[in-house]
């Protein structure tokens, strides 16, 4: 198939071109096991598929591809209302897995066997870039998920620009133990393997363990796996011989990207996406890894910063604004939501990306957070918390540190940092000395929370909104 070319035999066969959890399949074995998918799932409006990190999961989402059937990738820890709506609103009739629950009412259970084989009479859906391939359901965080539609344009764009900008072929083995049903384990994570012929090793779990004994040349990881990779520096020095460490779906703290440098000889590279735009500016293979910056924009991508006023703001390394973007990446709407939809775009076309960012005179891009909740209020001043909880990490009895923008009826925010310390010798005063030092005085936390641990979901982001709630 077009969007997956190492399924036409442009790169040949091998038998452990995919490899998920110790299993291993050639690219011709997954192939038919697909097809066999794609006959029962042919015509069908959408094909769920519960997303356990197994390659049952990987025929079926291939399977539905080659349907032309647009595939609801579904988390297997989903709780029943969760999954309730996700199937509902996608308006799957089908639930391809393995070990399906009984509680999917209405559907098709349609179970995934590695053995199975279409009849000589089927025949894949004619190429269709403008089809939908993915719904890919946002985390809800303002509400019910919403349904990302993702055409198949925008993936094979978006998976030849990352080829380009990490030089990534079919020479390369790449290592992850992503979550499936996310663009960076599912889409990057296998369809990128399958387009640009290198081989897949899917370690199951992201363990410092399983990714050093995987022996590849890239490997995928978000903060939480490089942290502890980093904490493993036996396994850590196993990655040397690796070509590229990629991070991403959440802040890299800088901490980690320098242990990490340390221990492999090289530095990780950062890139920045989201669901409705796939990955947009990544830290290319040949250039320089900046810590703190997920790099520059892939090709046909614009970026623009828009200040309060409306206007647009230079690249010079300081002013922050919101991010908004352009190109041929972006999703195709919000499924059945066209006010939704309407709202994420401006009146002249771009894309609010709902993140606030500093661009470099050289065009390298800083994601300094969310707006919502990473943009914060201050006193008259503008404060990233992402710039003040860098400054925090960079305190040797600092883990890990989340900063919010607390209501204050005088400042209409104040800085409020929640800190996990190495020991019991840091100090609130200690700490905010420490941030007012390195930025300015206004950026200094008001207030230094010391906690155990940050509450954060699959993809290792802090879940900040937790932080602001009453008790905390």
């Amino acid at each position: 198939m077009g969007l997956l070319t190492a399924l036409d035999g442009v790169y040949g066969d091998r038998a452990d071109a995919v490899v998920v959890d110790s299993r291993a399949l050639s690219w011709e074995e997954l192939l038919r096991a697909a097809e066999a998918i794609a006959e029962r799932a042919a015509g069908a409006p959408a094909l769920a598929v519960l997303a356990r990190p197994e390659p049952e999961t990987v025929a079926a989402v291939v399977g539905g591809l080659l349907a032309g059937v647009p595939v609801v990738p579904l988390p297997p820890d989903s709780g029943p209302v969760e999954r309730a709506h996700i199937l509902r609103d996608s308006g799957a009739t089908l639930l391809a897995g393995t070990r399906l629950p009984e509680d999917a009412e209405g559907l098709t259970a349609l179970p995934v066997r590695l053995a199975d084989r279409a009849s000589g009479q089927w025949r894949p859906a004619a190429e269709d870039p403008d089809r939908t391939a993915f719904v890919l359901y946002t985390s809800g965080t303002t509400g019910a998920p919403k349904g990302a539609l993702i055409p198949h344009r925008a993936v094979a764009a978006d998976l030849d620009g990352l080829a380009d900008a990490w030089q990534w072929n079919a020479d390369d083995t790449l290592v992850h133990g992503l979550p499936l049903f996310h663009v960076h384990g599912l889409v990057l994570g296998v369809l990128g393997a399958l387009r640009t012929g290198s081989r897949l090793v899917h370690t199951g779990r992201p363990t410092p363990a399983g990714y050093a004994a995987a022996r590849g040349s890239l490997y995928f990881g978000v903060p939480t796996v490089w942290s502890r990779i980093a904490a493993d520096a036996d396994a850590a020095r196993e990655l040397a011989a690796a070509r590229l460490l990629v991070s991403g779906s959440a802040p890299l703290p800088v901490p980690v990207f320098e242990q990490l440098r340390r221990l492999t000889g090289q530095a990780p590279a950062e890139r920045y996406g989201m669901t409705e735009t796939l990955i947009t500016v990544a830290t290319r293979a040949d250039g320089e890894r900046r810590p703190g910056a997920v790099g520059v924009p892939l090709p046909g991508v614009r970026t623009r910063l828009i200040g309060e006023d409306g206007q647009q703001l230079p690249h010079d390394g300081e002013s922050v604004g919101d991010l908004q973007l352009q190109g041929p990446t972006l999703f195709d709407g919000y499924l059945g939501r066209p006010d939704a939809t309407a709202d994420s775009f401006t009146a002249d076309g771009w894309f609010r990306t709902g993140d606030v960012a500093v661009v470099e005179p050289d065009g390298f891009h800083r994601i300094v957070g969310r707006a919502s909740v990473d943009l914060i209020k201050s006193g008259g001043y503008r404060i990233g918390a992402g710039e003040v909880e860098a400054a925090l990490r960079d305190h040797p009895g600092v883990v890990d540190a989340a900063v919010v923008g607390a209501p204050d009826h005088d400042l209409g925010q104040v800085v409020v940092a929640y800190v996990v310390a190495a020991g019991e010798d840091v100090t609130e005063r200690q700490l905010t000395d420490f941030v007012a030092q390195r930025l300015s005085v206004h950026k200094r936390p008001r207030r230094v929370v010391l906690v155990d641990d940050l509450p954060r979901n699959a993809m290792g982001k802090v879940l900040k909104k937790q932080l602001l709630e009453p008790g905390r």
